[in-house]
This record gives structure tokens, C-alpha cells and sequence, in this order.
């Protein structure tokens, strides 16, 4: 009985010291004032690091147009994702494998190779120094995951299920809103956070389509990093932090609005 208590209080300390403590330490750090060592603790705060990065109205259209640009990847990885996976995990053709790799080829070769290229494109059609080429190119990065994740969902459903409804007289469009999609939805969940985090920590693609005119918190959050001005960077961290777990909070209240309004009589 105790070991199982000393592993309980194990596991919980190593994960506080990895998720949590990290954290609490850059929040510490952002409100305090000349905290150096030793000092345990500090022992003056300040809200100087909030005012200089509330205090730009840069940073704040940045933050908008971050989390607007995120949604909107994570919306086009529903919209591609979704039917990818489920023809590569429900039907079997010839050059299925082929299939497979082509849609795991951004993350088997360096983006930036392709990023080069797609630059090229974008310049032709005229999509470079624009927010909806920077909303492409975050495809490149998030897509192949997206895949993989929407694809082991469909993997875990029996597809008897599909088969029970068709036999009912329910169209494919009632079936996928009402049926697979409440199956899957642990996967959509997964998904949709890891794309938005990986959406909102690009830099270098986002540089590249988007030049110095979509400035994204990671365009403004590096040279503010090389400043030296650690409650500044600990405060710009601790935003990074936050949007990720306002996303997750804002899309499971979507998530049981929409089971609300499917389970509704």
C-alpha cells in the first residue's frame, strides 16, 4: 500500500517539476523586480514587463492576428486531415504506401528546402507578404501530423458501426456529423491543439512568406529575447504559454456545444 503511495507522490513531483514548475517560475520571474542569485525568491515586484508588452499596440495586433492565423490553420487541418486519414485508414488501394509518404514528405525533408520552393510560387501568384500565404505554409508543418493523428483515430473505430448506420437508412453526411465525429472527437481535440501550437511557434517560414508585414508573436518575440531583459522574456513566455491553454479551453467549450446540439431531441 505505501510503495503505491510513494509512487503516486513520485510520479506527481516529476511532473510538477516538468510542466508545472517551469511555469510558475517564468511567471515569478516576470513580475519580479532585480531577482538574482542567490535569491531564493524575489524579494520586490513589479509590473514592468506586463506594461512594456500591454503597452505596444503592436504586440497586441500581433497576438490577434497569431491567434486568428492559428484558428485558421487548424481549421483548413480539419478540413484536409480529416478525409485524408480516412481514406488512407478505411480503403485499400494500389500505391496506398505512396500515398502515405507523399503526405508524410514535409516533415521527412527539411521544411526550409521546401519553403524555398514554395516561396518561388507564392511570389508568382502573389500570395508572399500576406497573411493567407503565411496560413499556407503553416499547412506544410502541421498537416503530416494532423494525418497521423485523425488516421489513429480512425483506426480504433470499428468500421461495423458505419456499416449498422447505413443498413438504418442514414446518409453519409448525418453519419459523419453524428457518428464518427463524436467517436473521434479525443483525436480532433489532439489535433487541433498540436496544430495550433506548432502554428503558433513558427518563426522562420512565417519570415520567409510573410517578409517584415505579418508580424506574428514570434516576430516580435525574438528580438525582444536577444534584449536581455529577462522579465520581458519571461512575461512574452508566459504568453506563449497561455494562448495554448486559452485555445484548449475556448475549443472543449465548441466541443460540448456541439454534442450538446447533436444530443438534443
Amino acid at each position: 500500500m505505501w510503495q503505491r503511495y510513494v509512487s503516486r507522490w513520485f510520479w506527481i513531483i516529476v511532473l510538477f517539476t516538468i510542466f508545472v514548475a517551469p511555469l510558475v517560475l517564468m511567471v515569478l520571474r516576470s513580475i519580479s523586480f532585480r531577482w538574482g542569485w542567490p535569491d531564493v525568491y524575489p524579494m520586490m515586484f513589479s509590473w514592468r514587463a506586463w506594461e512594456i508588452i500591454f503597452r505596444d499596440p503592436e504586440i497586441i495586433w500581433s497576438m490577434i492576428l497569431t491567434v486568428l492565423i492559428a484558428g485558421a490553420v487548424v481549421m483548413l487541418n480539419f478540413l484536409l486531415a480529416v478525409p485524408a486519414a480516412y481514406g488512407v485508414s478505411r480503403y485499400r488501394f494500389k500505391g496506398k504506401p505512396l500515398v502515405e509518404a507523399i503526405l508524410m514528405m514535409p516533415i521527412l525533408i527539411p521544411v526550409l528546402a521546401i519553403a524555398m520552393g514554395m516561396h518561388l510560387t507564392m511570389i508568382r501568384i502573389g500570395l508572399t507578404d500576406s497573411a493567407t500565404g503565411v496560413i499556407l505554409i503553416h499547412l506544410m508543418p502541421t498537416l503530416p501530423y494532423a494525418v497521423r493523428v485523425m488516421k489513429a483515430g480512425f483506426d480504433r473505430l470499428s468500421p461495423d458501426w458505419e456499416e449498422q448506420c447505413t443498413t438504418l437508412g442514414v446518409n453519409r453526411w448525418r453519419l459523419f456529423w453524428t457518428m464518427l465525429v463524436p467517436q473521434i472527437i479525443p483525436s480532433i481535440r489532439s489535433m487541433a491543439v498540436l496544430v495550433f501550437v506548432i502554428s503558433l511557434s513558427q518563426y522562420v517560414l512565417t519570415l520567409i512568406i510573410g517578409g517584415a508585414k505579418v508580424m506574428t508573436l514570434p516576430m516580435i518575440y525574438y528580438p525582444y529575447f536577444s534584449s536581455g531583459d529577462q522579465a520581458v522574456v519571461a512575461g512574452f513566455s508566459v504568453l506563449f504559454a497561455l494562448l495554448p491553454i486559452v485555445f484548449l479551453v475556448v475549443f472543449e467549450g465548441v466541443i460540448r456545444l456541439y454534442m450538446f446540439t447533436i444530443q438534443r431531441p
